[in-house]
């Protein structure tokens, strides 16, 4: 008799068992689909329009918020990209001794032209040294309407996770300031493949 009362309430501890397997499973699907929810590469599919242009576009495996460093605005103010959310902000970071960087700005110049009136800002910011901002800014002022930002200290750079690996490098972030995607070397960034990956952006916020 005592033997067989032990044994009784083997079935109704193997089904909580099974109840807590199963729940954890649905915690699970529950977290796997949140998670893609949330990751702005698997929601807004920014690799498919890594293509002709775009082909050396990346997207980020972390993606994270643009960094809090100090860049300078065509007044010379103190400025951070974070002061741009609400907008799709296209960062680009030049200098006029990178001859890729100086043939690109007219496409970028294009973009922004391209842009005017909608949520969108394209910054380009010089990492010149300070002996070469006067240099840098009439540049900037032969590619309207693109305005002169500066980070004479080349801290953003450093900066960006991960750090920009050289010049130019164009990041481009959502309204919500967390990048989306970023593209390392020169392109036409007045084409139409550009335009379609900042018309994706754009439409996804």
């Amino acid at each position: 008799m005592s033997d067989q009362s032990a044994a009784k309430p083997r079935p109704r501890l193997f089904g909580k068992v099974l109840w807590g397997v199963a729940a954890l499973g649905v915690a699970a699907v529950v977290y796997i689909i949140g998670q893609a929810s949330t990751n702005p590469d698997a929601s807004r599919g920014m690799r498919a329009f890594a293509k002709g242009e775009m082909a050396a576009l990346q997207t980020p495996k972390d993606p994270r918020p643009a960094p809090v460093t100090t860049i300078y605005d065509p007044e010379g103010q103190p400025v951070r990209l974070g002061d741009y959310r609400g907008e799709v902000v296209v960062l680009n970071l030049w200098a006029t001794w990178c001859p890729p960087c100086v043939a690109e700005m007219p496409t970028l110049a294009a973009l922004a032209k391209h842009y005017e009136g909608q949520p969108v800002r394209v910054l380009a910011v010089s990492i010149d040294r300070p002996t070469e901002i006067d240099k840098a800014r009439v540049f900037i002022g032969q590619h309207a309407p693109l305005a002169f930002y500066s980070d004479p200290n080349m801290k953003l750079a450093f900066d960006l996770i991960p750090p920009a690996p050289g010049m130019p490098t164009t990041v481009i972030y959502g309204a919500d300031g967390i990048e989306r995607a970023r593209l390392s070397g020169g392109a036409d960034w007045g084409g139409e493949d550009a335009k379609a990956v900042v018309d994706h952006v754009l439409g996804a916020e």
